[in-house]
């Protein structure tokens, strides 16, 4: 009498939960028949290939199943075509799964699934099926052993010890926390756990998945997982808030908790990483919520610490624009936009602050004053001020700083000509309404300024100084420049570049002095000593390299051919200035060089 082995059909999710290698070892499945179909194989080999996790973990399974099979007097093979790309296109409506269940039907097997709605659909369709609920671990997660009250990450990372950060903002150490030197295979089990109770429960969300990273947003942790191609080795970085606070349990005034209620639509919050940006702003949004407005956040993972009323947005569609469109027809009163970064950050954060939607954004910055240098360029300087009136800067869990701007039209400290009236934003301190900065353009660039009690009483501050001597040096390289007083200086030149530095009738030196609101009194130098940095001029492509001395890199640097200023520039790292050959510049050095021409370099602070 001849036996008919039983047959069983798997899928993709009953061989990613380790189900049927548990069955087999278990013996329940012995002297049988497994199909895996062509089509899961495929699918694994696609999700392994851009380096998901899933896919590694389900090949390493059937890998595991093929050894056992051995074992068990079972035959494993696989069967059906390989998916078409029409197949593959219609694959979430459900086409795989149907590919799936037909050879389950073919060869009249049982239908081995985890997943509920397919088991569902297959018994609808009369194929026999067993449905293994899968039995994962939702509590007491391995990586949650690491972690106490005191605990505000974790790094695990393979060959090393397991490390944590311990304290709080301001106030952390960096201890091993392990004696076990981490494997792997260790952290791929980690990671296997969490993507598990996250895909059986709604704690956990993969807000990130490219290939060789994962981030997961599991209750309150935020995993980030990295291995190769993206980092050398496999590591786990799971950081998690310790301290949830209310806005009242900051030491702010009551004139900063008045403007933060009625005034302050467009806020800034800056600190350093790990500083306690993004609690703040936290209890921002809950403030907010708690007064009745509508509040939604901008985040990218979703990792902020809100109450239920409080709704997180993400990227749609990869893009914080496209999420911004959204956002204007929900109409919240309140945005906050976690980890402003990119380009494109800044200007979604714009648009949205201009179209009347209140704002409070978060950025990395290490100064309260390089939080708003991070606007300029990125969006008009004169709308900064209409973008931003509120910088807060967290230093170590509190409010240690508080910035206001304002926009006004007037003549810059420590200049004294009325036409020289400029549009300027004043950056003051909010406790005192002292200015402490300046930004304006002057010229061409856009300029910010320490503002100094000397600079207040009308003196000429290191600005206009810098910006006298650049001028003046474009007659002579060499001038020598000594201030007087407040607004009165004196030009040592050489004979014979007087008279470029005069201008007939006076025109050009009357220019300067408007120009530079100072005035300046223009004197021949006793001797003439033009001298020059040694330097190597070299091609590179579409550039001329010309090298100094390396301890000049950063320092403001002229281009002389003939004693005539053609290029005032900056030296770049290791010495280098860099000069495109198109440019005017460029096309003075060709024809300089063609002729033999004296080229000089003067090097300045």
């Amino acid at each position: 009498m001849i036996t008919t082995m039983e047959k069983y059909v798997v899928d993709t999710s009953i061989i990613i939960d380790g189900e049927i290698t548990k069955l087999i070892e278990a013996g329940t499945l012995t002297n049988c028949e497994i199909i895996i179909p062509v089509a899961v194989l495929d699918e694994l080999q696609s999700q392994a290939s851009q380096h998901k996790d899933y896919g590694f973990v389900g090949l390493e399974e059937i890998k595991k199943i093929r050894e056992l099979a051995e074992k068990n007097n079972i035959i494993l093979r696989f069967e059906g075509e390989r998916p078409s790309m029409e197949d593959i296109k219609l694959a979430r409506h459900g086409r795989i799964d149907a590919i799936i269940k037909d050879i389950a039907k073919k060869n009249g097997a049982t239908f081995y699934t985890a997943d509920y709605v397919q088991a569902l659909v297959a018994q609808v369709e009369g194929v026999k099926t067993s449905y293994s609920k899968p039995q994962i671990k939702i509590s007491d997660l391995e990586f949650e052993k690491f972690f106490d009250t005191q605990t505000m990450s974790i790094h695990l990372k393979e060959g090393t010890l397991p490390l944590a950060k311990r304290g709080k903002p301001g106030g952390f150490s960096l201890v091993e926390i392990d004696e076990t030197i981490l494997t792997k295979e260790y952290l791929e089990g980690i990671t296997k756990e969490i993507l598990e109770a996250s895909r059986a429960t709604r704690l956990g969300i993969i807000e990130i998945s490219k290939s060789g990273v994962i981030v997961i947003q599991y209750k309150d942790f935020r995993v980030v997982v990295t291995h190769s191609p993206f980092s050398s080795s496999y590591e786990i970085t799971i950081t998690h808030p310790i301290v949830k606070m209310s806005l009242e349990q900051y030491t702010i005034s009551e004139k900063l908790m008045k403007r933060i209620s009625e005034e302050a639509e467009g806020i800034l919050i800056s600190g350093a990483p790990g500083s306690g940006k993004s609690t703040f702003a936290s209890s921002l949004a809950d403030f907010y919520s708690n007064k009745g407005k509508i509040v939604k956040t901008f985040e990218s993972p979703r990792d902020l610490s809100v109450n239920k009323k409080v709704t997180q947005y993400t990227q749609l569609e990869g893009s914080f624009e496209n999420a911004a469109d959204i956002l204007l027809l929900v109409r919240p009163d309140y945005t906050i936009f976690d980890e402003v970064r990119r380009f494109h950050d800044f200007r979604v954060f714009s648009d949205l602050r201009l179209a009347g939607v209140g704002m409070v954004g978060v950025v990395h910055a290490h100064a309260p004053l390089d939080a708003i240098q991070r606007f300029i360029g990125k969006v008009e300087l004169g709308m900064i001020p209409h973008i931003l009136d509120t910088v807060v800067f967290i230093q170590a869990g509190r409010v240690s700083k508080v910035y206001e701007l304002e926009f006004k039209v007037k003549v810059p400290t420590g200049m004294t000509e009325q036409d020289l009236a400029r549009p300027v934003i004043e950056i003051r301190n909010f406790e005192d309404h002292v200015l402490e900065y300046e930004i304006y353009t002057y010229g061409e660039e856009n300029i910010v300024i320490p503002i100094s009690k000397e600079s207040k009483s009308g003196g000429i501050e290191k600005l206009a100084e810098s910006k006298i001597r650049d001028t003046i040096r474009r007659f002579d390289s060499d001038a020598e420049i000594e201030i007087l007083s407040n607004n009165s200086i004196r030009v040592r030149v050489d004979k014979e570049s007087i008279p470029s530095i005069i201008g007939r009738g006076g025109v050009t030196v009357n220019d300067l002095e408007k120009t530079l609101g100072v005035h300046i009194d223009v004197v021949p130098k006793e001797e003439s000593s033009r001298g020059g940095e040694w330097f190597e001029m070299s091609e590179s492509g579409n550039n001329f390299i010309l090298e100094v001395d390396i301890s000049k890199s950063g320092m403001d640097a002229e281009i002389y051919v003939n004693d005539k200023n053609a290029l005032s520039t900056r030296v770049g790292k290791n010495g280098k200035i860099i000069i495109a050959k198109k440019s005017t510049a460029g096309r003075r050095l060709i024809d300089a060089v063609m002729s033999k021409s004296d080229i000089k370099v003067t090097v300045h602070d």
